[in-house]
């Protein structure tokens, strides 16, 4: 199956239209309704959008495969939106200069630190 097919067959799982699937990724429906006659696959700049939209992996669309188990091959990224709250966190994050990134990270796992011990404690 390809990339363009698994996208279709999604957006029908979901329930979505292609005008919906299009005004949420920003992709002209022209666009998706080349890779639908054509069977080509969208270009890797809309990767990730589109699996944002679909609610699936890049490691799925890509390869139809599904993530299961414990055999180490656990995602290494995660697909943000950059209006969530995450998404404006990264972003102020990756403005500020390494120092105090690190300063940060620092306050970050003390804190988590913190509430692991209150658990634990009761």
């Amino acid at each position: 199956m390809t990339i363009s097919e698994r996208i279709f067959l999604r957006i029908d799982e979901l329930g979505m239209s292609q005008k919906l699937f299009s005004e949420r990724t920003g992709i002209a429906q022209s666009t998706i309704s080349e890779w639908k006659k054509k069977k080509n696959n969208p270009t890797a700049d809309k990767i990730l959008i589109i699996c944002d939209v679909l609610s699936v992996t890049p490691y799925w669309l890509l390869s139809g495969a599904e993530q299961k188990g414990n055999k180490g091959n656990k995602s290494d990224y995660y697909v943000i939106s950059k209006d969530s709250d995450i998404g404006l966190m990264i972003t102020e994050y990756n403005n500020l200069e390494q120092r105090s990134r690190d300063r940060l990270l620092g306050y970050y796992r003390a804190y988590a630190e913190m509430l692991k011990k209150m658990e634990e404690e009761g």
